[in-house]
């Protein structure tokens, strides 16, 4: 049954119940059924569309591109070269202008008190295509993929295994909380995500029936897991934290004596770039510096049976445009 979140913003999941997390994957399964039967509903035509990118992005910029074509809307990209966002104008200032202007805007960039101020004053809907504490979007897609492999996400055993604090595991320890999930991060425990957090989201799985744990043991953590993600050591803007975060994460790669820990038909997930090989210049340098071949994930992982990176990495077209459907038009 269809939820009307028409005119609301997609900062957090935290701002969406189990069951409009829920419709919107049945919106974006039903909307990539239409893509492959060559029908566009058209359902935003007529619509402006503001893509703001602090970050620069492959996936999520090419996702609203095309999510937003396919539904008949113009979409316009804002580098950080195009707009003085914080700079000669403030946030807030800026909301109001391109409110006027647009019908929907995504914000891709650093601090999440930038779209949260920019979705309290555009007076149309927001959209987070990533923070440094939120990536709402991406778990869509992730959980579009998981539910496409798996059949469901209820009970779903989900090791996150690295950096515990960053937006990718904030953003899945909330929506497996509240689609009851058992849902672990696999951490070391300087990395270990804000207590208030797994507090907070202790009351969704208190709900749910979910499993939220914490762990430094891989062995643990990954033992029988249906699915196992992981995401890059080190974020846009942190690059001086390189050998840090790889003397961190080294044990925490995930590799194939890594996967035989966990069910034999287990997915790995990653939101992508993942550094798995050589064929990067960030790849090399890191080779020649710390002599390691592959970082967070090998080659032998990321190209086997179990990886479905890229049916995960296509989903982001149907959730986003599942977002913006469900906020933005005539359903």
């Amino acid at each position: 049954m269809p939820f009307n979140i028409k005119g609301r913003n997609f900062l957090t999941l935290h701002d969406f119940s189990p069951k409009e997390i829920e419709y919107l994957l049945e919106l974006s399964a039903d909307l990539k059924k239409l893509k492959y039967a060559g029908v566009k509903p058209g359902r935003l035509a007529g619509k402006n569309i503001a893509l703001i990118f602090e970050k620069p992005s492959t996936r999520t910029r090419c996702a609203f591109v095309v999510a937003a074509v396919d539904e008949g809307a113009h979409p316009e990209y804002l580098g950080k070269g195009d707009i003085q966002l914080g700079k000669k104008e403030s946030v807030k200032d800026t909301a109001r202008v391109l409110g006027r202007m647009f019908d929907g805007i995504q914000f891709r960039g650093f601090k999440h008190e930038t779209v949260e101020t920019l979705g309290q004053y555009a007076g149309v809907p927001v959209w987070n295509g990533l923070t440094d504490k939120y990536h709402p979007t991406q778990i869509l897609a992730d959980f579009l993929t998981i539910q496409e492999h798996k059949g469901h996400l209820k009970d779903i055993k989900f090791a996150y295994v690295g950096d515990g604090r960053n937006n990718m595991a904030n953003s899945l320890l909330i929506g497996a909380a509240k689609l009851g999930m058992d849902f672990r991060i696999v951490s070391p425990k300087e990395l270990f995500p804000e207590k208030s957090l797994v507090d907070s989201v202790q009351a969704y799985a208190d709900v749910s029936n979910a499993k939220v744990s914490v762990t430094d043991s891989v062995d643990a953590g990954v033992k029988g897991v249906d699915v196992i993600y992981t995401d890059v050591w080190v974020s846009m803007g942190e690059e001086e934290m390189f050998e840090q975060r790889i003397n961190q994460l080294k044990a925490y790669q995930v590799n194939m004596e890594m996967l035989k820990k966990a069910d034999k038909d287990v997915l790995f997930l990653h939101c992508l770039p993942a550094f798995h090989n050589l064929e990067t210049t960030v790849g090399e340098e890191v080779y020649a510096k710390y002599g390691l071949d592959a970082m967070e994930v090998t080659e032998e992982v990321f190209e086997s049976k179990h990886s479905v990176v890229f049916d995960e990495a296509e989903n982001r077209v149907h959730t986003i445009k599942a977002v913006m459907v469900a906020t933005l038009g005539d359903q």
